[in-house]
């Protein structure tokens, strides 16, 4: 699998439910949300304008995507939403890793440029680093209608963890 395989098989509306463990407070925490991944052309003025703040040539971007979530948590009564704009960039002389920017990070709500690859297997592992934390991805799909996302914010010096969490997404079915 490479990016635009993975990227691809990712656009669609999703149903997720996410367990986390917040270990800094020792709460668990249900979410129910869902999350709508739609593609975008490498010549939208967002992908165009995101790829300049990192100066990259926007024509080194591939399967630019957005990505909204609604949610909500059985720890407080907000509703959680959000988007960002995402636009992977791969390594010219390894199609299996690269970057990916955003708009607006996981673990801190900035700008953020992760490093992403993915395996053997077909998991694409994403690895963000931000001021004061730092955020591992792991996503894979068990068919094409069902994915499993894992992920871990660590400390800026990654020894502690301070929230795990797993995911199961499974992509809404238009019904007849």
């Amino acid at each position: 699998m490479d990016i635009t395989q993975f990227v691809t098989s990712s656009i669609g509306q999703w149903k997720s439910q996410r367990s986390a463990h917040h270990m800094i407070f020792s709460h668990f925490e249900a979410v129910r949300s869902e999350i709508d991944i739609v593609a975008l052309t490498p010549d939208n003025p967002a992908v165009i304008e995101l790829c300049q703040a990192y100066n990259i040539d926007p024509s080194q971007a591939v399967v630019p995507f957005q990505m909204s979530w609604e949610g909500e948590s059985d720890w407080n009564d907000e509703v959680l939403k959000g988007s960002t704009i995402l636009v992977p960039i791969p390594d010219p002389n390894s199609p299996d890793r690269g970057q990916l920017l955003r708009d607006r990070g996981y673990a801190e709500t900035m700008p953020a440029a992760a490093r992403y690859h993915i395996t053997e297997d077909g998991v694409f592992v994403l690895i963000t680093e931000y001021d004061r934390a730092a955020a591992e991805e792991r996503i894979w799909f068990v068919n094409p209608n069902l994915r499993f996302r894992v992920s871990t914010i660590k400390t800026s010096d990654g020894t502690g963890v301070v929230t795990a969490s797993f995911s199961s997404e499974l992509r809404a079915m238009a019904t007849p």
